[in-house]
């Protein structure tokens, strides 16, 4: 199972998460109206260029011309688009080499139907609360309803994952779910992560696992 941490802003918040963690992704946010964007440069940039973890990009609606040019500045392993972005849209960003995802926003069974069209055009899906925030609401959906997800594109599980959901993840079964991602419920503040609670999360969801 992946562990993907999203909504890195803090350098030295990153190092911690890496060295003690251990995460497989980290989420970076370049959504400019997000509490969790993300803006690095200089010494800052350059360290944590160097960490030893695929970087996710996170972006809403952006052009493939500012895409293509983060994945570069931030050496970025995938994409993640969060927006209204079309399976054409995504497998432009793919034809240069990046992996994609596509988040998409359930609240009901109705809402898988859009999965369909993403099919051969991008590499992971993400399941996401719907909300008025494009991410990081700290809510959840209910995960009974990816029982009548059909497609093959493996996804991500995401939306409101919290320190005490271990054993309901461990009940949560289906075969195209290769992960989860965790966000604003690990947090002290936006962008700012509880390194020791993510720790024991994991900890505690991989011994059971």
């Amino acid at each position: 199972m992946i562990l993907k941490v999203c909504g890195m802003k803090n350098m030295e918040n990153m190092l911690a998460l890496v060295s003690q963690v251990q995460p497989d992704w980290m989420g970076l946010i370049f959504y400019d109206r997000s509490p969790r964007y993300v803006d690095l440069e200089g010494q800052e940039l350059e360290a944590v260029l160097e960490l030893p973890v695929k970087k996710v990009g996170v972006f809403v609606n952006a052009s493939a011309d500012e895409i293509l040019d983060k994945a570069e500045i931030y050496a970025l392993s995938a994409v993640q688009l969060h927006g209204d972005e079309s399976a054409a849209d995504c497998k432009l960003i793919r034809q240069e080499g990046l992996k994609v995802i596509k988040a998409l926003p359930i609240k009901e069974t109705q809402d898988l139907a859009r999965a369909a069209q993403f099919e051969n055009a991008v590499d992971y899906l993400l399941f996401d609360t719907k909300s008025q925030l494009r991410g990081g609401s700290g809510q959840q959906f209910d995960w009974s309803i990816l029982k009548n997800y059909a497609f093959t594109t493996p996804f991500l599980l995401s939306g409101g994952i919290g320190p005490n959901d271990v054993e309901a993840l461990q009940a949560f079964k289906h075969p195209k779910c290769i992960g989860i991602d965790i966000n604003s419920r690990f947090e002290t503040a936006p962008g700012i992560k509880d390194i020791d609670l993510i720790k024991n999360f994991k900890e505690a969801l991989w011994q059971r696992h």
